[in-house]
């Protein structure tokens, strides 16, 4: 992290609540936000992660604390928000980062609402609840910058899960119609939706066989894997001022895949139906 402790930098003095912000593409923007100037609070369920975040921040020179929280619980939600109005008195930007496809379901007829209600509650249930938390604050103040974290699939059909599809999808259209309803009182509501980028629930680095790892040029348009500073630095891009003009969009953080391609039926995969991976399917 290239800590920038000028007056000029892009967060300077701000505070910036990310979740999920112990691991992946939420610890990459922590320290891409810490590098700017904010003061970040770190959100996570594990402890360790955040911790580990925190400290990487301070080594660098930025400010960081952890806050170890479920933001899929109401209650933790509102003692979070609680927690950081009073040491703070404000929060400036909210990351929700959080979300998880859980497991490979299998077909949509074999899944139950069980099953279901997890993935809202981690994709969905939570960019609602932390956003309702934070969001008084900023519309009394009259400022505020919130980006939450879809997903390439909810915007393409995703054949391997649809019901996360459809939470990924809500979320988009909660970003686009939240815009509209506070952009009078200041605040600006905008969202990513990466693709083929390491993180904790997509370690493609594990994942792909050599063979595989030979394919990106081919598969993705940019030419590689994407990591979690591509998204961090887009993140860091909407919770600016350089996007004050910008609100109520999904940047697709893709590397060009969306423009490329989608998913193709597997005929190589005995495990899976659908394939989105740059081996020949």
């Amino acid at each position: 992290m290239n800590h920038d402790s000028r007056a000029d930098a892009l967060l300077s003095g701000r505070v910036a609540v990310v979740t999920g912000g112990g691991g992946g593409i939420g610890a990459a923007t922590a320290r891409v936000f810490a590098g700017q100037g904010a003061h970040v609070v770190i959100v996570d369920v594990d402890a360790g992660l955040a911790a580990g975040t925190v400290d990487e921040i301070a080594a660098a020179g930025g400010s960081a604390v952890a806050v170890v929280s479920d933001v899929r619980d109401a209650d933790a939600v509102d003692d979070l928000a609680r927690s950081v109005l009073d040491r703070y008195g404000r929060a400036d930007v909210l990351v929700n980062n959080v979300g998880h496809w859980l497991r490979h379901p299998g077909n949509f007829v074999d899944t139950d609402p069980e099953f279901w209600a997890e993935l809202y509650r981690i994709n969905l249930h939570h960019v609602l609840l932390v956003t309702r938390a934070f969001l008084p604050a900023m519309v009394a103040r009259r400022a505020g910058a919130i980006v939450n974290v879809s997903s390439v699939e909810g915007l393409r059909g995703y054949p391997e899960d649809p019901v996360y599809a459809a939470f990924k999808a809500a979320v988009i259209q909660f970003t686009r119609s939240l815009a509209v309803q506070v952009g009078g009182h200041g605040v600006r509501v905008n969202a990513i939706a990466p693709d083929v980028t390491e993180s904790l629930q997509v370690p493609y680095s594990q994942w792909l066989s050599a063979e595989e790892q030979a394919q990106w040029p081919q598969w993705v348009p940019v030419g590689r894997m994407g990591v979690p500073e591509d998204q961090a630095d887009v993140i860091l891009f909407l919770a600016s001022d350089l996007s004050a003009f910008v609100t109520g969009h999904t940047i697709p953080t893709d590397g060009g895949t969306g423009a490329a391609g989608g998913w193709f039926r597997s005929t190589r995969r005995p495990d899976r139906e659908w394939t989105n991976r740059p081996i020949a399917p």
